[in-house]
């Protein structure tokens, strides 16, 4: 039997995390383990995020509810023990995410490897990972960049007029920027910004428009002289087609989609129609953190700096290094849990 354990967690950020959704100053998050015997341990975690109306609360009530089925399912390999999952609790994806996480780490023990390894990836020529600047004043932003010397930045934006903020950062370092609108633009707002930002050095924008604009993001790929990623766009599995002819790649987030196991058929299914593939994290701690970092080598860009961007955090095993995410090489994740809260820096 599965040996089922969750704990809750009230993770503070170094900054107010402002996006064009709103601000919050901490990120709830829920960590569950599976063992079988004393030692061997797999973690999983799925944040809250409110504009998906995902609370821990929640996802701590499903899982006492569905507890007893878990526990007595008989891990053999950890994609089955996924479409158990999305039949037990369906809808569930981060929580889902969450199981599915520590059934991966938890199996990689077993077979006494790093995940990466038993996803049969080979370490070499890894994307380096951003570090985002949440929407606030000029003075703020530059403050904050200032403090994170690094070579990426992710710049967070809300409105058409966030443009000056950009101009304001570009004057203060060389490095490449991506901007995330979040879905806040209009059509003609975004038309107008893209020249701007291609001059500003920014790489890519993801998700300009909303997400149930599809025709207009078909148009606005077809103007844009910079690729445009999809976020809130690009969901779960069934979404990745509808993406080919509005963006240029996609960004998964294990929560969103469900964990590891989709996300492995949604990178397969990108590659074919040629979208590009960035893996991105809603904040997650080093647990969560390592669950993309495992999969770097397949990816086109990341954004794993939830870490980075938190005080508190619940686990080790990951470092940071000028952009490069190296895992600690050990069985599974890599990560070791503290089972409480720390201060990371």
């Amino acid at each position: 039997m599965l040996q089922l354990k969750s704990y809750s967690f009230d993770l503070e950020f170094e900054y107010p995390f402002t996006i064009a959704k709103g601000t919050k100053t901490h990120q709830p998050t829920l960590i569950v383990s599976l063992g079988v015997g004393p030692r061997l341990v797999g973690f999983g975690e799925a944040t809250a995020i409110s504009y998906y109306n995902v609370t821990v609360e929640h996802m701590q009530a499903v899982l006492d509810e569905k507890r007893g089925m878990i526990e007595r399912y008989a891990l053999t390999d950890p994609m089955r023990f996924w479409h158990f999952l999305h039949h037990l609790i369906p809808g569930e994806n981060f929580l889902i995410a969450a199981l599915d996480i520590a059934g991966w780490d938890l199996f990689a023990q077993i077979r006494r490897m790093p995940l990466y390894r038993l996803l049969q990836m080979n370490f070499t020529k890894l994307p380096v990972t951003d570090y985002t600047l949440g929407i606030d004043t000029p003075e703020k932003m530059v403050a904050k960049m200032q403090a994170h010397p690094w070579p990426m930045y992710k710049i967070k934006i809300g409105k058409a007029d966030d443009i000056d903020l950009i101009r304001t950062l570009r004057g203060h370092t060389e490095a490449p920027f991506r901007v995330d609108a979040n879905e806040a633009l209009a059509f003609d707002d975004a038309k107008k910004l893209l020249p701007e930002l291609k001059e500003l050095g920014v790489t890519f924008l993801e998700q300009p428009l909303a997400k149930t604009e599809w025709d207009a993001m078909k148009e606005l790929k077809q103007l844009s002289s910079i690729p445009l990623f999809a976020d809130e766009s690009c969901v779960e599995e069934h979404d990745v087609a509808k993406c080919v002819d509005a963006f240029h790649g996609i960004n998964i987030k294990l929560t969103k989609c469900g964990g590891i196991t989709p996300a492995i058929r949604m990178i397969g299914e990108a590659r074919k129609t040629g979208l590009k593939v960035m893996m991105g994290s809603m904040n997650e701690s080093t647990i969560g953190a390592a669950a993309v970092a495992n999969m770097a080598p397949v990816l086109d860009e990341m954004d794993i700096d939830g870490p980075l961007l938190l005080k508190e955090n619940v686990a080790e095993g990951l470092t940071y290094d000028n952009g490069v995410v190296k895992i600690s090489g050990r069985e599974g994740l890599g990560i070791r849990f503290w089972g409480e809260k720390k201060l990371s820096r």
